[in-house]
This record gives C-alpha cells, sequence and structure tokens, in this order.
C-alpha cells in the first residue's frame, strides 16, 4: 500500500498529522479507534510504522515483545543509543494522538537528519512500543519492561476476557517469549529515554503554549475495595437499622474526593462502583469499588493512600460493615532527568517558545524505562485537555513547533562523558 506523506518536502506537521490519520484507520471497530496488543490490527500498524522507519533511514526490527525498533545509526557502529518513542496501542474507542503521535514525531525528527545526512556521536532508536495502556490483560508497559529488564515473567500467564494468555497471544502474534529476557539493554550502551507525547490535560492549551517540558511521571497506586453490609428489603428495614454497604461506600468516594482537594499535585479516583444484588427494591449487601491515587510526588501519594484505608476503617466501624483493600498496581514516580529536560528546553527556546515545566498526571513508558536510563518527555498541547477520547484533537502546526525541538535536541544533545 502507499503511505501518506512520503513526500520528502511536505511540510512535518502536515505529514505528520496524515500519517496519525493512517494509523487511525487501523482498529478493529469499524466506527471507533481500537487497537489492542498483539492483535491483527496491531501488527498491521506495526508493518505501517517499521515502513516509516525504513524510509527515515533507519534499520528496523520487531523484537520478541512486539515493540518496533528502528536504529539510526551514529557516526562510529556500536555508538551508544538515545532512545525516543511511545506506543501505537490504544484505549478502547480512543483518540488518535495519545501514543501515536510520539512515535510519529520521533520518526519525523530522524527523518530530519537523515534528509541532511547527519550522523550524531550516538546512535538514535525508535521504540513504538505496543503495551503501554494493558486494555487486553490486566499488565502494562511490557514492552518497556522488557527492554529496560524489569519484565515479570509470570505475567506471560495473565489472560485477556476470551481467556488467551499473554504467552500464547505472543506465540500467534509470531512472537518468541523465551527471548524476551535477552531483550533487556546495556545501563553503559543507554544514554536515555525522551517521548514525546500530547498532553492530556488542560494547562498548556490555558496559557496558550504550544509545548511543554515534563518534570515527572506521577506514581500510581490502584486498589479494589470491597464493603461488605446486610442486604435486605428497601421498604421494611428502618434507616436506623441498616447496614448498607453502598451509603459506606458513598461516604468512602467523598472522603477521597476530600483527600486530593486538600493535597496539592495529588489526584484520586473512584472510576469503578458496583452494587451487589443491585437490585432496585434491594438495600446493598456488598459493593466493589475501584480507586486510583496519584502524584508526582512519592511520600504524598503513599501517605495519602495510608489515610484512605484508616479513614475507611473508621467509616466502616461506625456504620458496622467489612472492608477488604487489596492492592492491585504499585509505580513509584518517574522524576525526570536535568541534563535531559536543559537540552529539551534549551531546543524549545531556539524554537521561539517560551519554556513551561509542568508534570505528568497519567503513567508512560518511562516508568518502566527509568530503571535503565534518564528519561525526559516533552508535552504537546491538546484541545481541552482531552485524551482516551475520539475528541482527541492537537494542531498541525503544534505538531510542527514539536518536531522541530525534537530536531533540534538530536542536533544539540551532547552525550555525557564516559566515567
Amino acid at each position: 500500500m502507499s503511505h501518506p506523506g512520503a513526500g520528502a518536502h511536505e511540510n512535518p506537521g502536515a505529514r505528520l498529522m496524515r500519517r496519525l490519520d493512517a494509523l487511525a484507520c487501523f482498529s478493529s471497530e469499524p466506527d471507533a479507534l481500537t487497537r489492542l496488543y498483539l492483535t491483527p490490527e496491531h501488527k498491521a500498524a506495526a508493518a505501517v510504522v517499521g515502513d516509516w522507519m525504513r524510509a527515515a533511514g533507519m534499520r528496523v526490527r520487531m523484537d520478541a515483545a512486539g515493540t518496533v525498533a528502528g536504529r539510526y545509526e551514529g557516526e562510529h557502529l556500536q555508538a551508544p543509543a538515545l532512545l525516543l518513542g511511545s506506543h501505537i496501542d490504544t484505549v478502547r474507542n480512543a483518540g488518535r494522538y495519545d501514543g501515536n503521535f510520539g512515535v510519529v514525531a520521533a520518526i519525523e525528527a530522524v527523518d530530519a537528519l537523515s534528509q541532511r545526512g547527519e550522523r550524531r556521536p550516538f546512535a538514535i532508536e525508535v521504540l513504538a512500543f505496543g503495551d503501554e495502556e494493558g486494555v487486553r490483560f490486566p499488565v502494562t508497559l511490557t514492552g518497556s519492561r522488557a527492554i529496560a529488564g524489569s519484565f515479570r515473567p509470570l505475567t506471560l500467564e495473565a489472560v485477556d476476557r476470551d481467556g488467551i494468555s499473554l504467552r500464547a497471544a505472543m506465540l500467534r502474534f509470531g512472537l518468541d517469549p523465551a527471548a524476551i529476557a535477552a531483550l533487556a539493554r546495556n545501563r553503559r550502551d543507554t544514554l536515555g529515554y525522551v517521548e514525546a507525547h500530547i498532553e492530556q490535560g488542560p494547562v498548556l492549551e490555558a496559557e496558550n503554549l504550544p509545548v511543554g517540558v515534563v518534570t515527572a511521571i506521577s506514581g500510581a497506586s490502584r486498589f479494589v475495595v470491597t464493603v461488605g453490609g446486610i442486604a435486605g428489603h428497601a421498604g421494611t428495614v428502618p434507616m436506623a437499622m441498616r447496614k448498607d454497604a453502598l451509603a459506606a461506600a458513598a461516604e468512602m468516594v467523598l472522603c477521597t474526593e476530600a483527600c486530593a482537594l486538600r493535597t496539592p499535585g495529588l489526584v484520586a479516583t473512584v472510576g469503578q462502583i458496583a452494587a451487589r444484588p443491585g437490585a432496585v427494591n434491594v438495600i446493598a449487601g456488598q459493593v466493589e469499588f475501584s480507586l486510583d491515587v496519584r502524584s508526582a510526588r512519592d511520600g504524598d501519594r503513599t501517605a495519602a493512600a495510608s489515610w484512605l484505608a484508616t479513614a475507611f476503617e473508621a467509616i466502616a466501624r461506625r456504620r458496622g460493615v467489612s472492608l477488604a483493600i487489596a492492592k492491585s498496581y504499585d509505580e513509584a514516580a518517574a522524576l525526570c532527568d536535568p541534563a535531559l529536560m536543559a537540552a529539551l528546553e534549551a531546543s524549545v527556546t531556539r524554537m521561539g517558545a517560551p519554556v513551561r515545566r509542568l508534570p505528568s498526571g497519567a503513567g508512560h513508558d518511562g516508568l518502566a524505562m527509568q530503571a535503565l536510563c534518564p528519561v525526559a518527555m516533552l508535552f504537546v498541547r491538546c484541545k481541552g485537555g482531552i485524551s482516551h477520547n475520539p475528541d482527541e484533537l492537537i494542531s498541525a502546526g503544534d505538531a510542527a513547533i514539536a518536531v522541530g525541538v525534537l530536531t533540534d535536541f538530536l542536533r544539540s544533545f551532547v552525550p555525557p562523558a564516559a566515567p
């Protein structure tokens, strides 16, 4: 097939946008963008991304975790590598810029060097990860964890909603799960990881800024909270004698909101809640809800989670209901590297844009990559701060600025001296 954006002289912002439109065609749903890890749609998108990498002068391979890796050699073979990229999987009914933007922007930046025959004293690798969102399987960051050396083999037994294990899905995709351990990179050969991404928040738009430099990727703790009461007839059990699991859970949800409101930089969310037996005329006997706590400061996040557990216990005792809290996910914050941040800021300035620092409340592959190397991120403005939604939108002008920043960063980056 012919791929949009083949013209070498096309504006990089316009070409980037057309390529993102092309990637959005690879979906399991005809009227929505849904591209999950290790699906035929993922394979098709990966093939096109690989073609674009080759056209930009990179040597391309797909690794054992399904990551498409394109390498643009430096002035000398075997030079250490600076890693760029993001992910090409999506949530269900997604927007077309989350993740995909960072992959295509990195390809465009490398292409700008390749068109002029420029080589740097380091290699550049563009990584298109396949499992950042963690939608298909109850695991996430599979590709970045593999490269960072923190992949847990037990996750191969995780299953999707159809009962297909991660291991089986990899084999069907044509991957070798036994080779994942060998993907771990050597720290001495890895200079850093830099990711361009839409902000997924409203700050840059509110301040009329095209890009921002990320200070930290927030850490996150997730829990499943189960409240046990006594189901009873809605018309016959007096209010003062009830052990209503849903009323108790409702108080806990409001307690969560109050905790986050009084802690700067902390966000806490109850995104799922289920009451059982779920009948209109029955008092809820059991409620299960999710709790997601995030902050760029790990101390604030862990303190809030501990405080909430204590507060929930007090609510449960007062209301005479049982309580169980199970942690389902815990990831430390990733502080962005000061040297990489400074280099990005210098490039932003040279592109004529003001420098704005801001944290990322969303998780990214950098959370895993920090175990391997320094990380940094460049945010680009998105309309209304909307993400994980078909209304997700960025402008071609902002995209061009972001590509310009990345290109300038690659041209000016000076690797640290070897110890």
